[in-house]
């Protein structure tokens, strides 16, 4: 079968913006452009995969399952594009790495200095991505490998631990536990924990919780009002505590400090990738990192 990949990217516009009107704006088109050529790509297919009404446009079942292939399809083909341009001009394999912020950069930094060997050569982005964009971001292949502070994988993708970091506490400089030189984890029942995404919502969430939970007492907690930024930043200008991966001393040019932990507690990175997709760059390093 010869797909048209234009009709599928226009069904794609029409399934996340559930509407004519907008997906024809979004593409540039007009709507009975786009209508013409979702006509066409359900006859191509030999199935409906649109219900319209005046109330704007569903996926039939057979359009939701279209539509599940349809993105990494598209992505693929970006890809393969992107690949074949990059031979033709003699430019090196690129390896687009995402991490959420509870990675530091310098973390980032840190694995792939670990095993320099396995990216040499390869041009290699680093961007930070929210957790709930990570697995959208694998799906459409904007991002090769992610790394989070998640345990495991999602279902439809491939993943491993390939580093343990030590949790530390971080806190205002003039916070009663900043001039310590550890504390316990029953220590900080009284604190209100600063985290970045709500529980039920980022895993690293839920693990940093129920670690309170463990340690015998449940933790008050509110979300960062700021989405995306390190962890070790949301305690400035406020007496809550935040759970963070730096390093103990001063940070911030002063205004936090970080304490240790006692005993020490380590939290995982966790590299997740598309179970469908090749790069010699990415199984490389993985591989040299979880050896």
């Amino acid at each position: 079968m010869g797909l048209d990949l234009r009709k599928v990217a226009h069904f794609v516009a029409v399934a996340e913006e559930r509407s004519m009107t907008r997906a024809a704006a979004r593409l540039h088109l007009s709507q009975q452009a786009l209508s013409m050529s979702m006509r066409a790509l359900e006859r191509e297919l030999g199935v409906p995969l649109l219900d319209r009404s005046s109330r704007g446009v569903t996926l039939l079942a057979s359009g939701e399952a279209f539509y599940a292939d349809a993105v990494p399809l598209l992505a693929a083909a970006t890809a393969a594009v992107g690949r074949a341009l990059r031979a033709d001009r003699g430019e090196p394999e690129l390896l687009r790495i995402g991490h959420t912020p509870s990675v530091t950069d310098i973390e980032v930094t840190e694995l792939l200095a670990a095993a320099p060997a396995h990216h040499a050569g390869a041009a290699v982005q680093v961007v930070a991505v929210l957790p709930e964009d990570l697995g959208h971001r694998l799906r459409d292949r904007s991002i090769d490998v992610a790394l989070s502070r998640a345990a495991a994988p999602p279902g439809d993708m491939a993943g491993y631990v390939v580093a343990h970091h030590r949790l530390r506490l971080a806190v205002r400089s003039g916070h009663r536990l900043a001039r310590r030189d550890a504390v316990t984890l029953p220590e900080i029942a009284a604190e209100t924990l600063v985290v970045g995404a709500p529980p039920g919502v980022c895993p690293y969430t839920d693990l940093l919780l129920g670690l309170c939970r463990r340690a015998g007492f449940e933790p008050r907690h509110r979300v960062a009002p700021v989405q995306g930024i390190p962890p070790v930043t949301t305690v400035l200008g406020n007496d809550g505590a935040a759970l963070v991966t730096e390093l103990p001393g001063p940070a911030l040019g002063g205004a936090v400090r970080v304490v240790d932990l006692a005993p020490a507690t380590t939290v995982p990175v966790l590299a997740t990738w598309r179970r469908d997709t090749h790069s010699a760059v990415r199984d490389g390093l993985l591989a040299a990192l979880a050896g």
